[in-house]
Parts: structure tokens; sequence; C-alpha cells
């Protein structure tokens, strides 16, 4: 999953992004409000956590920008401003949930994994395919109730692909969501960590439609 950080705050920007990298998530980061609308606008994110309170062009401006234009990622907004009136101006510009500084980056994570749960139609933080079970919060994969360690790198892979059960998704837009901008991407390299996803794993999850991409047939839904 591919996130992007809109904070003029140095020092918040690196920690939050720090938190979110150990987390799982491939983060981008901006420090402005046009910075961070042109990031909004040109790439495909999962999700945005953004500040009201930016240089140059103010959050709410940034958001209004980007839902008039169309884009439908789930935004967080992240503000010292703690009055009802600016909660209810972010969420009638489009914001999706609201956390205000200061804040526990163990809340933020979790207001995270929840607009990424909802936007992509699940219920709990575990999710469940087959034999194969990964628990957002955590970051633990397991088969039949049996651990298996992953790579950052194939851990994204593996949650992507789950969060989207159902579906194919393609090489393209795996590389697009599984890396920063600042990554060398190749798509090749995707089915390199497939591959290495499939042996680990050990069970037929992830299956190969030929000149479309990759799909995980939609499992149980996992008891909360």
């Amino acid at each position: 999953m591919r996130l992007l950080l809109v904070e003029d705050d140095r020092n918040l920007n690196r920690q939050v992004a720090a938190a979110l990298s150990d987390a799982g998530y491939a983060v981008d980061k901006a420090y402005d409000g046009e910075e961070g609308q042109f990031l909004g606008e040109t790439e495909p994110y999962d999700a945005v956590i953004l500040d009201l309170g930016l240089p140059g062009i103010d959050g709410v401006s940034v958001l209004t920008n980007w839902r008039r234009a169309g884009r439908k990622m789930p935004v967080l907004i992240l503000t010292a401003r703690d009055r009802w009136s600016d909660k209810v101006q972010g969420f009638d510009a489009g914001a999706d949930d609201y956390v205000a500084k200061p804040f526990h980056m163990e809340e933020l994570l979790a207001r995270i994994r929840a607009l990424l749960r909802r936007s992509t139609g699940h219920a709990t933080s575990e999710l469940v395919a087959g034999s194969v079970r990964l628990d957002t919060r955590s970051g633990r994969v397991s088969v039949n109730g049996t651990p298996v360690k992953l790579t950052s790198h194939e851990y994204r892979l593996l949650s992507y692909l789950m969060h989207h059960s159902g579906r194919i998704v393609s090489r393209g837009e795996l590389t697009e969501h599984l890396y920063d901008q600042d990554f060398d991407r190749d798509s090749n390299t995707i089915e390199v960590f497939v591959g290495r996803l499939r042996k680990k794993l050990g069970v037929d999850l992830i299956q190969t439609v030929r000149g479309l991409g990759y799909l995980v047939e939609a499992g149980p839904k996992a008891e909360a």
C-alpha cells in the first residue's frame, strides 16, 4: 500500500513517515500544499495523510481541488486545529477521517488501517484467503496457523493482493502501489517477489492470469 504524507513540520513528517514505513507502507512525503496537491493529482495513492495548516496552499483547498478533479483516495486530516468548525470544514471538503495534534502514533496507524480496510471492502483488520491469514495490525502472516516470515516487499505485495482479493491486479498497478516515488521501479521485480511468496507460503494462493496480472480469490471474511 502506498501513502502520501503532506506535513510541513519536518520533524513530525519524518517521525510519521518512519512509523508508516515500519508498518509496511510505501510513503511519499510533501512539505507544502503545492507539492502535496501535485502528487495527489498525479500519483495513485491508497490513502493520504494531510495537514490543514500548510504553507502555500492550505490543506482544505488542496483536498477540495483533489475532489473536484475526481480523486477519490481516502484522506485523513492531521492538524493542530481542534475547533469543531475546522473539523466540519475538513469533512465537507471531502475528508474521510480526522486526527488532532498531538496524537498517539498507534491511533494514527489504526485509523489508516481502517481507511484502507473500508476502501477495499473489508470489515476487520485480519484478511483471510484460503489458508492464509494476514493481520494488518501486527503485520503477521500465517498459513494454517503457522507463522510465515516475509520481507517488507513481500509483505507489501501480499497485503495489496489480499486487500484487493477477487479481482485481477496488473503488474503495473502493483509497481505503482508498492514503491514510493524515489524507488527505482521495475515491474519485472514483481515476478521475483511473487515467486518468493509462492515458495514461502507453500499454497496455491496467487494465481497468474496470463497477459493481465495476478489474482487472489476472495476468501471467507475473518471474524472480528
